[in-house]
């Protein structure tokens, strides 16, 4: 999964429910590449997510950035996964808007809705309390697989598949760990009412 946009969940939201319709309790894999994307998009694919009945392991291979966390930290509990070396990162969503300013304004209030609705499933799927999701997401916070492990974002963080004979992955011992600073990414660029998690 790369750039998270209305054709790419197009084709997830028609494969997980093609998945659903062989199967509606073997468990379904996503891998997530992608540096995030259009919120609506992203919600499409979420909202199916939560829909299908099959469980669903999501893993991090690369990069987990925006829509594409909110989509990582959405698989079943307990099947949640990233590899070593990737990077998971959080925001509050972005977005240009051009036109008379009641029109700025109502999408300025749309923006604050979906930034409240997003730290909402943030909160739901990691169990932080929804003051500290609005802080952590004020800039964009990076994360190690670790401290993506400590904030609830994943549940595991693996290094090889199960063995012949073994039951577990081999997986990295989890230590206790401070959360990156934030840091600063320029803001992308958005035409008209089209809002990005990305």
């Amino acid at each position: 999964m790369g750039p998270i946009d209305d054709s790419v969940a197009s084709l997830v939201i028609a494969q997980l429910l093609f998945l659903q319709s062989e199967s509606n309790n073997k468990p379904i894999h996503m891998y997530i590449n992608s540096p995030g994307g259009v919120i609506t998009a992203g919600l499409a694919i979420y909202d199916t997510m939560q829909y299908i009945l099959n469980p669903i392991s999501t893993w991090c291979v690369g990069q987990a950035a925006s829509m594409g966390s909110l989509l990582l930290a959405a698989g079943t509990a307990g099947m949640r996964h990233s590899l070593p070396n990737a990077r998971i990162m959080v925001h509050q969503p972005s977005g240009g808007v051009r036109g008379q300013a009641t029109d700025i304004a109502i999408q300025a209030e749309e923006i604050l809705k979906l930034k409240r609705q997003i730290s909402n499933i943030y909160c739901k799927h990691t169990g932080q309390p929804f003051e500290t999701l609005e802080s952590v997401m004020e800039r964009d916070r990076y994360m190690s697989p670790i401290e993506a492990q400590d904030f609830g974002i994943i549940d595991k963080v693996l290094v090889h598949p199960p063995q012949a004979g073994q039951d577990e992955p081999e997986l990295i011992q989890k230590e206790p760990t401070s959360l990156a600073s934030a840091s600063t990414s320029p803001q992308p660029q958005a035409s008209d009412t089209e809002y990005f998690f990305k």
